[in-house]
């Protein structure tokens, strides 16, 4: 049975950081495409970051919103996939989300995942 679990979400002000996790079970995560998605109330679930590793190679994808301050990476040791979140901004208030999928077209669209966490929630304060 396939599991993911997010941990890491707070409370923080502007400008600070977190990183949050998610760790996988019931398959190894470097087959798979892994994403974080976020939903604020009253909006709808957005593409934040994805990675795909290959032999020899990976592809990380990010929302324009988030370049240059936040960095998706795994281990694969640890089945584990991450989401380090720099120079926070209270529009990145959610809830963040993990999920995989064997394989996808896009990879920021939550419609291409079939996998999903319960989520974890990150407050930024102005």
């Amino acid at each position: 049975q396939v599991q993911l679990v997010e941990s890491g979400g707070d409370s923080v002000q502007a400008g600070g950081s977190l990183r949050l996790s998610c760790v996988v079970s019931g398959y190894s995560l470097s087959n798979y495409y892994m994403a974080w998605f976020r939903q604020a109330p009253g909006k709808e679930r957005e593409g934040v970051a994805a990675i795909k590793y290959y032999t020899g190679d990976r592809r990380t994808y990010y929302a324009d919103s988030v370049k240059g301050r936040f960095t998706i990476s795994q281990d694969n040791a640890k089945n584990t996939l991450y989401l380090q979140m720099d120079s926070l901004k209270p529009e990145d208030t959610a809830m963040y989300y993990c999920a995989a999928n064997g394989w996808v077209i896009q990879a920021l669209s939550p419609n291409a995942y079939g996998h999903w966490g319960r989520g974890t929630q990150v407050t930024v304060s102005s």
